[in-house]
Protein backbone atom coordinates (compact mmCIF):
# COMPACT_ATOMS: atom_id res chain seq x y z
CA UNK A 1 0.00 0.00 0.00
CA UNK A 2 1.27 3.46 -0.88
CA UNK A 3 1.90 5.67 2.12
CA UNK A 4 0.25 9.06 1.68
CA UNK A 5 1.97 11.97 3.39
CA UNK A 6 0.71 15.39 4.44
CA UNK A 7 2.70 18.62 4.47
CA UNK A 8 3.33 20.76 7.52
CA UNK A 9 1.64 24.15 7.71
CA UNK A 10 5.04 25.80 7.32
CA UNK A 11 5.62 23.91 4.05
CA UNK A 12 2.17 24.80 2.73
CA UNK A 13 2.53 28.48 3.68
CA UNK A 14 5.91 28.66 1.95
CA UNK A 15 4.55 26.98 -1.18
CA UNK A 16 1.54 29.31 -1.32
CA UNK A 17 3.80 32.35 -0.95
CA UNK A 18 6.03 31.07 -3.75
CA UNK A 19 3.03 30.64 -6.05
CA UNK A 20 1.79 34.14 -5.26
CA UNK A 21 5.23 35.50 -6.12
CA UNK A 22 5.12 33.84 -9.54
CA UNK A 23 7.44 30.98 -8.63
CA UNK A 24 6.96 27.29 -9.48
CA UNK A 25 6.09 24.61 -6.92
CA UNK A 26 6.10 20.88 -7.61
CA UNK A 27 3.54 18.87 -5.67
CA UNK A 28 2.10 15.36 -5.64
CA UNK A 29 -1.28 14.30 -6.95
CA UNK A 30 -2.73 10.80 -6.92
CA UNK A 31 -1.62 10.44 -10.56
CA UNK A 32 1.87 12.00 -10.97
CA UNK A 33 3.77 14.98 -9.57
CA UNK A 34 2.71 18.30 -11.08
CA UNK A 35 4.75 21.41 -11.84
CA UNK A 36 2.53 24.07 -10.34
CA UNK A 37 2.08 27.76 -11.12
CA UNK A 38 -0.61 30.32 -10.41
CA UNK A 39 -3.11 29.79 -13.23
CA UNK A 40 -4.04 33.50 -13.16
CA UNK A 41 -0.44 34.65 -13.64
CA UNK A 42 0.44 34.38 -17.37
CA UNK A 43 4.14 35.00 -16.72
CA UNK A 44 4.26 32.15 -14.19
CA UNK A 45 2.41 29.85 -16.58
CA UNK A 46 4.89 30.70 -19.34
CA UNK A 47 7.68 29.82 -16.92
CA UNK A 48 6.21 26.31 -16.62
CA UNK A 49 6.42 25.97 -20.40
CA UNK A 50 10.02 27.24 -20.42
CA UNK A 51 11.17 24.87 -17.68
CA UNK A 52 9.52 21.87 -19.32
CA UNK A 53 10.39 22.82 -22.89
CA UNK A 54 6.68 22.44 -23.65
CA UNK A 55 5.22 23.82 -26.92
CA UNK A 56 3.13 26.93 -26.28
CA UNK A 57 0.11 25.50 -28.13
CA UNK A 58 -0.07 22.48 -25.80
CA UNK A 59 -2.67 23.20 -23.08
CA UNK A 60 -2.22 22.55 -19.37
CA UNK A 61 -4.68 21.34 -16.74
CA UNK A 62 -6.01 23.71 -14.10
CA UNK A 63 -6.23 22.04 -10.69
CA UNK A 64 -8.89 23.18 -8.24
CA UNK A 65 -9.66 22.36 -4.61
CA UNK A 66 -13.35 21.83 -5.29
CA UNK A 67 -15.94 21.65 -8.04
CA UNK A 68 -17.50 24.73 -6.45
CA UNK A 69 -14.75 26.78 -8.14
CA UNK A 70 -15.74 25.64 -11.63
CA UNK A 71 -17.78 28.77 -12.33
CA UNK A 72 -14.59 30.88 -12.22
CA UNK A 73 -12.95 28.82 -14.98
CA UNK A 74 -15.71 27.49 -17.23
CA UNK A 75 -18.33 29.73 -18.81
CA UNK A 76 -20.75 26.82 -18.94
CA UNK A 77 -20.87 23.39 -17.31
CA UNK A 78 -23.17 20.86 -18.97
CA UNK A 79 -25.34 18.69 -16.76
CA UNK A 80 -23.41 15.58 -17.76
CA UNK A 81 -20.19 17.24 -16.53
CA UNK A 82 -21.81 18.02 -13.18
CA UNK A 83 -22.82 14.39 -12.85
CA UNK A 84 -19.26 13.25 -13.53
CA UNK A 85 -17.87 15.76 -11.04
CA UNK A 86 -20.22 14.48 -8.35
CA UNK A 87 -19.09 10.91 -8.95
CA UNK A 88 -15.39 11.19 -9.79
CA UNK A 89 -14.11 14.36 -8.08
CA UNK A 90 -11.86 14.59 -6.22
CA UNK A 91 -10.08 12.04 -8.39
CA UNK A 92 -8.18 11.22 -11.58
CA UNK A 93 -10.66 12.67 -14.09
CA UNK A 94 -9.99 15.80 -16.16
CA UNK A 95 -12.88 17.53 -17.94
CA UNK A 96 -12.47 19.85 -20.93
CA UNK A 97 -15.01 22.67 -20.80
CA UNK A 98 -15.68 26.01 -22.55
CA UNK A 99 -13.29 28.46 -20.94
CA UNK A 100 -14.37 31.51 -18.98
CA UNK A 101 -13.42 34.85 -20.50
CA UNK A 102 -10.71 35.55 -17.90
CA UNK A 103 -8.79 32.30 -18.55
CA UNK A 104 -5.54 33.20 -20.29
CA UNK A 105 -4.41 31.80 -23.63
CA UNK A 106 -1.22 30.51 -22.00
CA UNK A 107 -3.35 28.02 -20.05
CA UNK A 108 -5.52 26.84 -22.94
CA UNK A 109 -2.95 26.79 -25.72
CA UNK A 110 -5.06 29.40 -27.50
CA UNK A 111 -8.16 27.21 -27.57
CA UNK A 112 -11.67 28.12 -26.44
CA UNK A 113 -11.63 25.29 -23.90
CA UNK A 114 -9.95 24.71 -20.55
CA UNK A 115 -9.01 21.40 -18.92
CA UNK A 116 -9.94 21.16 -15.23
CA UNK A 117 -9.37 18.60 -12.49
CA UNK A 118 -9.91 18.30 -8.73
CA UNK A 119 -7.14 16.00 -7.41
CA UNK A 120 -7.67 13.77 -4.39
CA UNK A 121 -4.14 13.61 -2.96
CA UNK A 122 -4.24 15.11 0.58
CA UNK A 123 -1.16 17.25 -0.03
CA UNK A 124 -2.56 18.61 -3.29
CA UNK A 125 -5.78 19.39 -1.47
CA UNK A 126 -3.86 21.14 1.31
CA UNK A 127 -2.04 23.32 -1.21
CA UNK A 128 -5.06 24.14 -3.37
CA UNK A 129 -7.26 24.96 -0.39
CA UNK A 130 -4.64 27.23 1.14
CA UNK A 131 -3.91 28.92 -2.19
CA UNK A 132 -7.58 29.51 -2.85
CA UNK A 133 -7.35 29.54 -6.64
CA UNK A 134 -6.44 27.51 -9.69
CA UNK A 135 -2.99 25.99 -10.14
CA UNK A 136 -1.81 24.76 -13.53
CA UNK A 137 0.20 21.60 -13.01
CA UNK A 138 1.44 19.56 -15.96
CA UNK A 139 3.75 16.70 -15.02
CA UNK A 140 6.93 17.96 -13.35
CA UNK A 141 9.37 16.73 -15.99
CA UNK A 142 10.86 17.69 -19.33
CA UNK A 143 8.27 17.70 -22.09
CA UNK A 144 7.65 14.27 -23.64
CA UNK A 145 9.73 12.40 -21.06
CA UNK A 146 8.79 10.02 -18.26
CA UNK A 147 6.39 11.50 -15.73
CA UNK A 148 7.60 11.75 -12.11
CA UNK A 149 5.91 9.65 -9.46
CA UNK A 150 8.31 10.50 -6.59
CA UNK A 151 9.73 13.80 -5.37
CA UNK A 152 13.28 12.67 -6.18
CA UNK A 153 12.28 12.25 -9.83
CA UNK A 154 11.37 15.94 -9.93
CA UNK A 155 14.60 17.04 -8.29
CA UNK A 156 16.72 14.83 -10.56
CA UNK A 157 15.13 16.16 -13.74
CA UNK A 158 14.33 19.80 -13.01
CA UNK A 159 16.88 20.67 -10.33
CA UNK A 160 16.94 24.30 -9.20
CA UNK A 161 14.36 25.38 -11.78
CA UNK A 162 11.70 24.58 -9.19
CA UNK A 163 11.73 26.71 -6.06
CA UNK A 164 9.93 24.20 -3.86
CA UNK A 165 9.07 20.50 -4.10
CA UNK A 166 6.42 19.19 -1.73
CA UNK A 167 7.28 15.56 -0.99
CA UNK A 168 4.12 13.49 -0.68
CA UNK A 169 5.76 10.12 -1.18
CA UNK A 170 4.92 7.87 -4.10
CA UNK A 171 1.85 8.75 -6.15
CA UNK A 172 -0.95 6.29 -5.56
CA UNK A 173 -1.83 5.64 -9.22
CA UNK A 174 1.31 6.50 -11.18
CA UNK A 175 -0.45 7.29 -14.48
CA UNK A 176 -1.96 10.55 -15.67
CA UNK A 177 -5.67 11.31 -15.38
CA UNK A 178 -8.44 10.27 -17.73
CA UNK A 179 -9.45 13.20 -19.96
CA UNK A 180 -12.95 13.69 -21.36
CA UNK A 181 -14.67 16.36 -23.44
CA UNK A 182 -18.33 16.96 -24.21
CA UNK A 183 -20.25 17.01 -27.47
CA UNK A 184 -23.70 18.12 -26.43
CA UNK A 185 -24.90 15.53 -23.89
CA UNK A 186 -22.34 12.97 -25.12
CA UNK A 187 -18.99 12.31 -23.45
CA UNK A 188 -15.85 11.67 -25.50
CA UNK A 189 -12.87 9.96 -23.88
CA UNK A 190 -9.71 11.66 -25.13
CA UNK A 191 -7.04 10.08 -22.89
CA UNK A 192 -7.41 6.82 -20.95
CA UNK A 193 -6.60 6.73 -17.27
CA UNK A 194 -7.76 5.22 -13.99
CA UNK A 195 -11.38 6.21 -14.66
CA UNK A 196 -12.29 3.76 -17.41
CA UNK A 197 -14.81 3.92 -20.24
CA UNK A 198 -16.81 1.20 -18.49
CA UNK A 199 -17.01 3.28 -15.31
CA UNK A 200 -18.12 6.34 -17.27
CA UNK A 201 -20.80 4.34 -19.11
CA UNK A 202 -22.01 2.74 -15.91
CA UNK A 203 -22.44 6.08 -14.17
CA UNK A 204 -24.03 7.88 -17.10
CA UNK A 205 -26.15 4.98 -18.28
CA UNK A 206 -25.24 5.62 -21.92
CA UNK A 207 -22.50 5.03 -24.44
CA UNK A 208 -19.50 7.32 -24.69
CA UNK A 209 -17.31 8.14 -27.67
CA UNK A 210 -13.75 6.82 -27.71
CA UNK A 211 -10.72 8.67 -29.04
CA UNK A 212 -10.14 12.14 -30.40
CA UNK A 213 -11.33 13.35 -33.78
CA UNK A 214 -10.04 16.27 -35.85
CA UNK A 215 -12.41 18.73 -34.19
CA UNK A 216 -11.62 17.56 -30.64
CA UNK A 217 -9.70 19.97 -28.39
CA UNK A 218 -5.98 19.42 -27.97
CA UNK A 219 -5.24 17.88 -24.59
CA UNK A 220 -2.12 16.99 -22.59
CA UNK A 221 -0.36 13.77 -23.53
CA UNK A 222 -2.05 13.52 -26.91
CA UNK A 223 1.03 13.82 -29.12
CA UNK A 224 2.18 10.68 -30.88
CA UNK A 225 5.51 10.58 -29.06
CA UNK A 226 5.30 11.12 -25.29
CA UNK A 227 6.09 9.56 -21.89
CA UNK A 228 9.39 8.34 -23.32
CA UNK A 229 12.70 7.33 -21.71
CA UNK A 230 15.94 8.47 -23.32
CA UNK A 231 16.77 4.88 -24.30
CA UNK A 232 14.93 3.59 -27.36
CA UNK A 233 11.90 1.55 -26.35
CA UNK A 234 10.33 -1.25 -28.36
CA UNK A 235 7.21 -3.26 -27.57
CA UNK A 236 7.55 -6.95 -28.45
CA UNK A 237 4.96 -9.76 -28.63
CA UNK A 238 4.17 -11.18 -25.21
CA UNK A 239 5.29 -14.72 -26.03
CA UNK A 240 8.60 -13.69 -27.58
CA UNK A 241 10.16 -11.45 -24.94
CA UNK A 242 12.87 -14.00 -24.03
CA UNK A 243 13.77 -14.63 -27.66
CA UNK A 244 14.07 -10.92 -28.43
CA UNK A 245 16.18 -10.31 -25.31
CA UNK A 246 18.53 -13.20 -26.21
CA UNK A 247 18.89 -12.12 -29.83
CA UNK A 248 19.46 -8.44 -29.10
CA UNK A 249 22.04 -9.11 -26.36
CA UNK A 250 24.19 -11.34 -28.54
CA UNK A 251 27.76 -10.15 -28.72
CA UNK A 252 27.62 -8.48 -25.32
CA UNK A 253 25.15 -5.69 -26.04
CA UNK A 254 23.35 -4.64 -22.89
CA UNK A 255 19.57 -4.82 -23.10
CA UNK A 256 16.84 -3.82 -20.64
CA UNK A 257 13.54 -5.66 -20.35
CA UNK A 258 10.22 -4.73 -18.73
CA UNK A 259 8.16 -7.91 -18.56
CA UNK A 260 5.20 -9.43 -16.76
CA UNK A 261 7.07 -12.60 -15.85
CA UNK A 262 10.49 -13.91 -14.92
CA UNK A 263 12.90 -14.83 -17.75
CA UNK A 264 12.95 -18.43 -18.91
CA UNK A 265 16.71 -18.42 -18.41
CA UNK A 266 19.37 -16.01 -17.20
CA UNK A 267 20.58 -13.61 -19.89
CA UNK A 268 24.06 -12.37 -19.02
CA UNK A 269 23.77 -8.92 -20.59
CA UNK A 270 20.09 -8.29 -19.86
CA UNK A 271 18.67 -6.16 -17.05
CA UNK A 272 15.22 -7.65 -16.44
CA UNK A 273 12.34 -6.25 -14.39
CA UNK A 274 9.33 -8.46 -13.74
CA UNK A 275 6.52 -5.91 -13.27
CA UNK A 276 3.88 -8.59 -12.72
CA UNK A 277 0.45 -9.19 -14.19
CA UNK A 278 -1.67 -6.92 -12.02
CA UNK A 279 -2.52 -3.77 -14.02
CA UNK A 280 -2.91 -1.52 -10.97
CA UNK A 281 0.56 -2.40 -9.65
CA UNK A 282 2.11 -2.39 -13.13
CA UNK A 283 0.72 1.08 -13.82
CA UNK A 284 1.78 2.39 -10.42
CA UNK A 285 5.36 1.23 -11.02
CA UNK A 286 5.59 1.90 -14.78
CA UNK A 287 7.45 5.21 -14.85
CA UNK A 288 9.71 4.30 -11.92
CA UNK A 289 10.61 1.01 -13.61
CA UNK A 290 11.31 2.72 -16.93
CA UNK A 291 13.53 5.25 -15.15
CA UNK A 292 15.48 2.39 -13.59
CA UNK A 293 15.94 0.69 -16.95
CA UNK A 294 16.81 4.01 -18.61
CA UNK A 295 19.75 4.36 -16.22
CA UNK A 296 21.00 0.81 -16.80
CA UNK A 297 23.30 1.77 -19.68
CA UNK A 298 21.53 -0.42 -22.22
CA UNK A 299 21.22 -0.01 -25.98
CA UNK A 300 17.50 -0.65 -25.95
CA UNK A 301 14.51 -1.24 -23.67
CA UNK A 302 12.24 -4.13 -24.66
CA UNK A 303 8.74 -4.09 -23.22
CA UNK A 304 6.54 -7.17 -23.24
CA UNK A 305 3.23 -6.29 -24.89
CA UNK A 306 0.43 -5.87 -22.35
CA UNK A 307 -2.96 -7.65 -22.51
CA UNK A 308 -5.80 -6.41 -24.71
CA UNK A 309 -7.95 -5.58 -21.72
CA UNK A 310 -9.57 -2.30 -20.63
CA UNK A 311 -7.74 -2.47 -17.30
CA UNK A 312 -4.50 -2.15 -19.28
CA UNK A 313 -5.72 0.55 -21.68
CA UNK A 314 -4.01 3.52 -19.99
CA UNK A 315 -0.77 1.53 -19.71
CA UNK A 316 -0.98 0.51 -23.36
CA UNK A 317 -1.55 4.14 -24.38
CA UNK A 318 1.54 5.33 -22.50
CA UNK A 319 3.74 2.53 -23.83
CA UNK A 320 2.67 3.04 -27.43
CA UNK A 321 3.47 6.76 -27.22
CA UNK A 322 6.83 5.97 -25.62
CA UNK A 323 7.63 3.54 -28.44
CA UNK A 324 6.58 5.52 -31.52
CA UNK A 325 10.01 7.05 -32.16
CA UNK A 326 11.79 3.67 -32.20
CA UNK A 327 13.45 2.77 -35.51
CA UNK A 328 13.94 -0.70 -36.87
CA UNK A 329 11.58 -3.57 -37.65
CA UNK A 330 8.25 -2.49 -36.22
CA UNK A 331 4.72 -1.61 -37.15
CA UNK A 332 3.47 1.99 -37.32
CA UNK A 333 2.36 1.71 -33.69
CA UNK A 334 5.85 0.91 -32.45
CA UNK A 335 5.01 -2.74 -31.71
CA UNK A 336 7.48 -5.23 -33.11
CA UNK A 337 5.95 -7.44 -35.74
CA UNK A 338 5.62 -11.03 -34.54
Amino acid sequence: MVRVLRATQVEIDAAVQALREGELVAFPTETVYGLGANAQDPAAVRRVFEVKGRPAHHPVIVHLASARQLQHWAREVPEVARRLAERFWPGPLTMVLPRAVQVHDSVTGGQDTVAIRVPSHPMAQQLLTAFGGGIVAPSANRYGKLSPTRAEHVREELGHAVRRVLDGGECQLGLESTIVSFEGPTVRLLRPGAVTATQLRAHLGEEILLGARDSSPRVPGSTRSHYAPSTSLTIVPATQIDAYAAALSEGGRRVAVLAQCLPLKVHRYVTWINAGRRPEQYGHDLYANLRTLDRAGCVQILVQDVPQDERWEAIRDRLLRAATSVSGERTDTGVMAG
